[in-house]
């Protein structure tokens, strides 16, 4: 498969969809929130692609399953996830298609803030961090 560039047939997701900063000071369920919340705006995951179990996630990442049921429990009741009965969860059909540009740049706004205030403190000047994120989005 091109990468980018998914079929239009459900599938299985795996664990290493999620990955967790265990310093940051946000919850580790808020993080699994806020990372399939992207992944639903930037298309990687479409309606009806099955969720890692929470046993499968809370094991790839070292973490109690009950942060990942959590974490899960809250993305169903805000209607991005559906639960299969006997089967786990899978992404809910509302979560087909990408977000407008504005609403994918919303969903960075948090982390960037986090950036913006970290390189505050370090006194970087605001060229040096652009140039470095520049790096980064170009994967060197």
């Amino acid at each position: 498969m091109t990468p980018g560039i998914r079929d239009l047939s459900p599938r299985q997701l795996g664990a290493e969809i999620f990955q967790v900063a265990t310093g940051s000071s946000e919850p580790i369920y808020r993080q699994l929130i806020e990372q399939l919340r992207r992944l639903q705006a930037g298309g990687q995951i479409a309606a009806g692609d099955a969720m890692p179990s929470v046993r499968d996630v809370a094991s790839e990442l070292g973490v109690n399953p009950m942060t990942v049921s959590k974490a899960y429990s809250m993305l169903e009741a805000e209607g991005l996830l559906v639960r299969r009965r006997g089967l786990g969860m899978e992404v809910a059909a509302r979560a087909g298609g990408h977000s407008d540009l504005a609403s994918r740049l919303e969903l960075l706004r948090p982390s960037l803030e986090r950036i913006a205030l970290e390189a505050s403190q370090l006194e970087l000047d605001s060229k040096a961090v652009i140039t470095l994120l520049t790096s980064i989005l170009k994967g060197k």
